[in-house]
């Protein structure tokens, strides 16, 4: 039987949209508490929303700490700036950072959790929540997770609950045109292995094949902007929305064996998410085909290409990688195997398999 689907968020696009649908905002309450780093007073979006707020007499304060992997910490202020300003929802504008750290604090604001953020059993009194991402990646806008570092543990982990999906995403590739190159490319690279992996899912089924592939079109549709860092506004677009589309993917398959071992990429080396996947997911392809021949040809299908090519845009894209030492990617491997990510995927994978993807990939 398939596994169903499910994303109950309303998406609204296209250029000018957040004004555009300041209604949208009117339904939540009085107060919003805005979520976002630096970048969204540079790129509009944040000017963007407190029209929209203003043109429906709406009041909001900005929280503006989240830092590039939200930690425990930045989320506890936001709840506590929430509850002191009774905010009645919340607003996230950004990049995964600030769209996770929303979720968290949106539900640590209605919920005390004395017993820490990652044992906490999350009940559906989380304030309603607002997303407008500005980079094309991590799909968070349409996903009830939140990765939050974890520093007790040396690693990235996520909170999880159907409460945690927004309840509106506004998606306008306009404020993806002062991102870095690097930024671009790391986040769409992130969006084709959400699409990927999500297709390697225990939890696939024919609907999220359906997006997995159409993301997979608009994404590498965009290869020869990603590659020369040229972007019209219809090709930020396709990648916003394909990003988006392999965000609702996830929402239903979860991720693999490849987040797993990236996050102590970015825990240990700064090694940004997506450009950690990047840098694991031919390799993983490769080892799945080696332990289950013929589970990766459904990617291949849908790629339009062999793995060979597939490897070489996108070892195109990412350039120079750092190798790191045996005893190193051992650890890491170790450290991947106890990660749920192992268990979601339908090839399975031991830690000696964990370690050849890595060893392959930065040793």
């Amino acid at each position: 039987m398939d596994a169903g689907f499910y994303v109950p968020v309303r998406i609204i696009g296209g250029e000018n949209c957040v004004r555009k649908g300041a209604q949208h905002f009117a339904a939540y309450g009085r107060q919003a508490l805005i979520v976002c780093g630096k970048s969204a007073a540079q790129n509009g979006a944040l000017d963007d929303v407190k029209a929209a707020l203003a043109a429906n007499g709406q009041d909001a304060v900005v929280y503006d700490g989240i830092p590039q992997n939200p930690t425990v910490a930045s989320v506890f202020t936001g709840a506590r700036l929430a509850r002191e300003y009774r905010a009645d929802f919340v607003v996230a504008i950004g990049g995964g950072s600030p769209m996770d750290a929303a979720k968290a604090i949106a539900m640590l604001a209605c919920q005390d959790a004395p017993e820490g953020l990652f044992d906490h059993k999350i009940t559906s009194a989380v304030l309603p929540m607002i997303h407008i991402p500005t980079t094309a990646g991590t799909g968070s806008e349409v996903t009830p997770y939140a990765i939050i570092t974890n520093d007790e543990k040396q690693t990235k982990q996520s909170i999880s609950s159907p409460a945690l999906f927004p309840h509106v995403a506004f998606l306008d590739g306009k404020y993806m045109a002062t991102l870095p190159q690097s930024v671009t490319v790391n986040t769409a690279i992130d969006a084709i292995s959400h699409a990927v992996e999500g297709m390697l899912s225990v939890r696939a089924g024919g609907m999220s094949d359906l997006f997995a592939k159409q993301a997979l079109t608009l994404l590498f549709g965009e290869y020869e902007s990603l590659l020369a860092g040229s972007y019209t506004p219809a090709s930020r677009q396709n990648l916003l929305y394909g990003a988006t589309l392999a965000g609702m993917v996830i929402a239903n398959t979860g991720t693999s064996p490849v987040h797993g071992m990236g996050y102590s990429l970015t825990y240990f080396h700064g090694v940004p998410h997506g450009r950690a996947n990047g840098l694991l997911l031919p390799n993983f392809l490769k080892e799945c085909e080696k332990i289950w021949q013929g589970s990766t040809r459904k990617i291949f299908e849908a790629l339009g290409m062999d793995a060979q090519e597939f490897a070489q845009r996108l070892k195109a894209l990412l350039g120079r990688r750092k190798k790191l030492p045996e005893e190193t990617l051992r650890d890491y491997a170790a450290r991947a195997a106890k990660n749920k990510n192992i268990r979601n995927c339908r090839v399975p994978f031991t830690e000696e398999n964990l370690y050849t993807v890595l060893k392959r990939s930065v040793g």
